[in-house]
């Protein structure tokens, strides 16, 4: 290995250690011992110190100990004349950097230099953005659970870590946009001189923020911890890991989180030390500059570092070398790329699904308060299906006014011998993804509330409403080409058309909710599976069935039936029920004997109605936790997306750690937020009149469809029955509250 990044390494890491060992003192003399220090919306405490030792930092004080460890990882530095032919030192001074930084981050949280404030700059996501213009900081909890589903079926590939600063603002914007086109996450720390690819990116205008799959840390390089943070969160989170597994976490990410580390610029120690115990999650290092390299693998997949300098890269201008960098980068890594060429003029993938078209940059608008738009897609015949046709009837995006709106219908027709009248609403569903996928267009809703913004950008590289189904016929045929052999599009733009087609696409609607609503766990032969979340939670076990949507709130019965259809070896197979054992529980011999062989033998029986006896377990992407609450003799509902403390005393993500990760809790259990509003919701324990709390924000988005449950359970007026966090967020206030309002669960037997 070569002795100039073993010293560099060492020496970074001992120049760190030094560094965080100082602030520590100071922390403790002006502070105290006792002073609270962490990370904010995490359930993880310090997460790379809870992962790699097991210890739970709360206070400055139990830095203590950690620094202690910390220095027993470092190492004098390689004699000058030392060839180190292992990893060995280099991985600790590694490991060291990682536990030290992360300390020093924490500690300047306490101190107020965490997040970074930068000047001008705003996220992409409001809910992030205190005005002040503060960087990201650290991910929390609750975003890292909204991604899992993307992470675990491969939408979002892997992550890149970028440090440094890019060759010019072209070649960064290049860099973001290659990695975006590829779905993967985005990173960002460091500096070169102090200047950021967080600093080109803001001038050119580049949005940053969870919703772009950009997420700017910091400008210094000890913001990059919170990459490795994310990364051992995600061991913790869908891997059921418990902190000081390190040797599991370790090898967690090398197997399943497919990151890598793009250096850009010059490489200084403190690079090299970070990269060090990059290296040890498995992830390697690129670097656009002429540094030594480590090509035997071993501690990664491939070569652990690469030097591929641009200047040096064959190329006919620095953009194509930018794109050059970025696949090596992915092949170094063993990234894996599902990518769909979309023939549209702008940038397409799905990290570009987050992405706000704000008014400013408004170049035409469609629905929303203005204007109607809606989105239909039915089955015909072979014979009546033009494969690749897209028609617009009426007039485009250029006869309106800047930033004006019209009405507008996007009514896809499908065709295939495969395909089926109860996979059109699976289809169509589908259609906000796809359109999303585009740079520059934001679309929100389904069905006659669809809501579509173009942007001047995406206009003037020549988006047209025709755009739209160049992109639905490419996207069908690539996702859903087993069950979709042709597809036409027609988009409807003179009002008169998009009048008569929406009543058609109206009486559709309520067609398939009468079928739909018809449909019970009783009528049909068997259930089925989703195994897609093993790529991360790999003893966990979805059993889907009409009445129960995946506890990602993803996926629904009919979506794996689809599912299998398209892919008869994929995650989402048949289950057949078989014998009943319990019809009142939901145990059949069918699911029993399915999730027994698909956990490993980790789960041995699941109940499909109870969260009391055998529940079904969950992976870490669940959308609600339902909690019993004793003293209520009910139970609790919190959403992914409430922050506030609950009845339990106990927050989202500190609660998810006993639902999810494979792990089978009687009395907690993760689920999809429409599993909410099922007949078979708690059936056995008494159904939905068990819930005595919920976050405020269901009652809110879901206002209709609770109604309806109420209704069903007997009681109409029961939601005004059930607290919230504006209400209460204590047991004996809760309690309060349900007697004031007579609710039904404390009359109930009791569930415990």
């Amino acid at each position: 290995m070569s002795r100039y990044i073993a010293t560099s390494a060492i020496r970074g890491a001992t120049n760190i250690v030094r560094e965080t060992d100082l602030f520590l003192q100071k922390a403790l003399q002006e502070k105290g011992a006792d002073t609270k220090v962490g990370f904010p919306n995490t359930a993880y405490y310090l997460p790379t110190i809870l992962g790699l030792t097991g210890r739970k930092v709360e206070t400055i004080g139990d830095l203590v100990p950690v620094m202690e460890y910390v220095k027993s990882l470092t190492h004098p530095q390689p004699a000058q004349n030392r060839w180190t032919p292992y990893l060995g030192e280099t991985l600790d001074s590694g490991i060291a950097t990682l536990l030290a930084v992360e300390s020093l981050q924490a500690l300047r949280f306490l101190y107020g230099d965490q997040p970074e404030k930068l000047d001008g700059f705003q996220l992409a996501q409001a809910s992030l953005n205190d005005g002040g213009g503060h960087l990201n900081g650290p991910i929390d909890d609750i975003q890292l659970r909204s991604w899992g589903i993307q992470l675990v079926d491969g939408r979002m590939p892997g992550f890149a870590a970028i440090v440094g600063c890019a060759k010019s603002n072209e070649v960064a914007v290049k860099i973001i946009r290659e990695l975006q086109r590829r779905n993967i996450l985005i990173f960002l720390a460091g500096n070169v001189n102090g200047r950021s690819i967080i600093h080109q990116l803001q001038e050119e205008g580049v949005e940053m923020g969870y919703d772009t799959y950009i997420v700017p840390f910091g400008t210094d390089t000890l913001s990059a911890i919170y990459a490795i943070g994310f990364a051992t969160r995600s061991a913790l989170t869908f891997g059921g890991m418990k902190g000081g597994q390190s040797r599991e976490i370790l090898l967690y990410n090398r197997a399943r989180v497919f990151a890598f580390v793009l250096a850009l610029g010059e490489v200084d120690d403190l690079k090299y030390a970070a990269a060090a115990g990059a290296i040890s999650y498995g992830f390697p290092a690129i670097a656009d500059t002429v540094i030594p390299e480590i090509h035997p693998t071993g501690v990664t997949s491939y070569e652990h570092v690469v030097s591929m300098p641009f200047n040096a890269i064959e190329a006919k201008d620095d953009l194509e070398r930018a794109e050059k960098l970025v696949q090596r980068c992915i092949e170094v890594r063993g990234v894996k790329i599902k990518m769909t060429e979309v023939p549209i003029p702008v940038p397409y993938g799905s990290a570009f699904e987050g992405e706000v078209v704000r008014k400013a940059d408004l170049r035409f608008e469609s629905g929303g308060k203005k204007s109607r738009a809606f989105e239909y897609l039915y089955s015909l015949p072979m014979e009546k299906v033009e494969d690749g046709k897209v028609t617009v009837l009426g007039p485009d995006m250029d006869q309106v006014a800047e930033g004006g709106f019209m009405d507008i219908g996007i009514v896809a027709e499908v065709a295939g011998r495969k395909m089926q009248e109860d996979f059109e609403p699976v289809l169509e569903r589908q259609i906000h993804h796809f359109v999303n996928g585009a740079s520059g267009v934001q679309h929100v809703g389904q069905r006659d509330i669809t809501w579509i913004r173009i942007s001047k950008a995406a206009y003037e590289k020549g988006f047209r409403l025709a755009d739209i189904g160049k992109i639905l016929h490419a996207r069908y045929h690539a996702d859903f080409g087993a069950i979709v052999d042709k597809i036409q599009v027609t988009i409807y733009s003179e009002s008169a058309s998009v009048n008569s087609m929406l009543q058609v696409a109206r009486d559709a609607y309520q067609r398939r909710n009468t079928r739909l609503g018809d449909m019970a766990d009783e009528t049909v032969e068997e259930f089925y599976s989703c195994t897609l979340c093993q790529s991360f939670a790999p003893n966990h076990v979805c059993v889907i069935s009409p009445e129960r949507v995946g506890v990602c709130g993803a996926y629904s019965w009919l979506d794996c039936k689809a599912s299998f259809q398209i892919n008869p070896t994929g995650p989402n197979q048949p289950i057949p029920k078989k014998q009943q054992l319990d019809g009142v529980k939901g145990y059949f011999t069918g699911s029993n004997e399915f999730v027994q062989q698909a956990s490993h033998q980790q789960v041995e029986t699941v109940s499909m109605y109870s969260i009391m006896e055998n529940p079904m377990t969950a992976c870490g992407c669940f959308e609600c936790i339902v909690m019993v609450i004793p003293e209520a003799n009910g139970v609790m509902v919190l959403s992914r997306e409430d922050t506030s403390m609950s009845p339990a005393g106990m927050t989202f993500s500190t609660l998810a750690g006993m639902a999810g990760g494979g792990l089978q809790t009687p009395g907690v259990m993760g689920v999809g937020k429409y599993y909410l509003t099922s007949k078979k919701f708690l059936s056995a324990d008494g159904g939905f009149k068990r819930v005595v709390w919920m976050s405020s924000v269901l009652k809110e988005t879901m206002a209709e469809e609770f109604k309806k449950a109420a209704e069903y359970a007997g009681d109409p007026d029961l939601i005004e029955k059930i607290a919230d966090e504006k209400i209460c967020t204590e047991v004996p206030d809760l309690v309060a509250y349900l007697e004031g309002k007579a609710h039904p669960a404390l009359t109930m037997d009791p569930m415990m």
